[in-house]
């Protein structure tokens, strides 16, 4: 039969067509899954990461298909895999970090803690995140600084993410006068909170008054409001929150500290030296 025409050595020309079925049955189960993978992460990783994970895959289900009908070809991988494995071991100890990386920035584009654009702190630095490379991620500090990181080390760290949640709260300590009347301070505070066009409804805010200080009775604060806008907000109601209370009587405490002497002579005569170190100035 033709079929078993040697080709050379004891390959036959079944032993090739057989080959050939095999590489077209692995192309087709190859481009399968990858359009599957496509598929599943559309929604969760960026478009340049999901080309990048289908061609690892696609041509890793390849090159085992290759190695599985090398043996057809008399090809022996004894001596492949024993030099192979030496190279492996080599590249795997020179590549070790890089490998971890990679393997962290594939988890990290799957589970997707934070994505591009956002504000996060990771490992104590803060900043917005500019990329999320396969290899590493990129944050640019809010005092503007370049921040590059191993995946590795993001991927097994805190991640702080302040504007995943669509509500973030703002929380102050105000503290007034003794003499003033609190009840009166809370509902000025409310009022202010409440016509502010970025404070939200729900979840609901607390304004209360949180302990009885050294010297003031301190007022906690606590709003919600989009976590976009955060930053402005907090900033603008501290200062409206300040000048609201001050246009109605009521002042900010600071920190005085009260001296009662034992016996009116020695505040007599405290008072008439401080009188004379005055005068001789």
């Amino acid at each position: 039969m033709i079929l078993e025409t040697v080709v050379y050595g004891d390959v036959t020309l079944l032993d090739l067509l057989r080959i050939l079925v095999i590489l077209i049955i692995t192309v087709a189960i190859a481009k399968g899954l990858t359009l599957n993978i496509k598929r599943c992460l559309r929604d969760k990783v960026d478009k340049y990461h999901i080309e990048v994970i289908t061609k690892v895959v696609y041509y890793g289900i390849i090159v085992i298909a290759v190695l599985a009908v090398l043996p057809i070809l008399g090809i022996k991988l004894s001596g492949l895999l024993v030099a192979g494995g030496i190279a492996g071991i080599v590249i795997g100890i020179a590549s070790q970090s890089v490998v971890g990386n990679l393997i962290a920035g594939l988890f990290l584009m799957i589970e997707r803690p934070m994505k591009i654009g956002q504000s996060v702190n990771i490992a104590g630095i803060a900043g917005v995140v500019e990329d999320i490379r396969v290899i590493s991620t990129t944050l640019r500090t809010f005092d503007g600084l370049y921040v590059r990181m191993p995946n590795e080390k993001v991927f097994t760290t805190n991640i702080t993410n302040y504007v995943e949640h669509a509500a973030r709260r703002v929380e102050y300590i105000v503290g007034i006068r003794y003499s003033d009347d609190a009840d009166k301070a809370i509902g000025i505070i409310r009022n202010l909170s409440e016509e502010h066009p970025l404070t939200l409804k729900s979840p609901t805010g607390d304004i209360f008054v949180d302990n009885l200080g050294d010297n003031a009775v301190n007022i906690v604060v606590r709003l919600w409001v989009p976590s976009t806008e955060w930053y402005s907000v907090k900033k603008e109601l501290l200062w409206k929150i300040k000048r609201a209370l001050e246009d109605e009587g009521i002042e900010i405490a600071f920190p005085q500290r009260t001296v009662w002497f034992a016996n009116e002579l020695q505040k007599q005569e405290l008072d008439r030296s401080e009188v004379s170190e005055s005068g001789s100035e």
